[in-house]
């Protein structure tokens, strides 16, 4: 558990870029990736690194501004809906914890080399890294918004 400063760009309706800073909270269910996609701490990112991050969209009022990471889950897709645009992914180690993402219209879909690629793409069998909300609904099996899908 922790924090991180991050600044990040932000353009303005004027087209003018303004640098803004956000406070990120990290909890357990936070990876912190490098660039081989393999897991790091956060001890391990120093002053002056350059981060990927997906955030919550809802933030405090504070200066700076706080919000959680978002969440990584890494399984096995078992189902696809593409009429009703959800997925639901497996725990290769343990077929009981499976987990339902709804797929919104600014999700986005990435190859294993990072190239965009189409939600229909993707078929059951495949391996997947989704980086998610945080909070999930209490039903069977929990369902929360998917940001990015990735094939590992």
């Amino acid at each position: 558990r922790g924090q991180i400063l991050v600044s990040y760009a932000v353009r303005e309706r004027n087209n003018i870029t303004s640098i803004q800073d956000i406070q990120l909270n990290i909890n357990r269910g936070t990876v912190i990736l490098n660039s081989f996609g393999q897991r790091m701490c956060l001890c391990c990112i120093q002053a002056g690194s350059w981060v990927n991050a997906t955030f919550s969209a809802r933030m405090t009022r504070s200066i700076p501004p706080q919000a959680n990471a978002s969440s990584v889950t890494i399984g096995r897709i078992i189902m696809i809906d593409f009429d009703n645009n959800f997925l639901i992914t497996e725990d290769p180690d343990n077929s009981d914890n499976q987990m339902k993402f709804i797929i919104t219209n600014t999700t986005s879909f990435t190859s294993r080399f990072g190239a965009p690629i189409r939600f229909s793409s993707l078929w059951p069998g495949q391996m997947v890294r989704i980086t998610h909300a945080n909070f999930q609904t209490p039903s069977i099996p929990p369902q929360t918004t998917a940001f990015n899908v990735q094939l590992i």
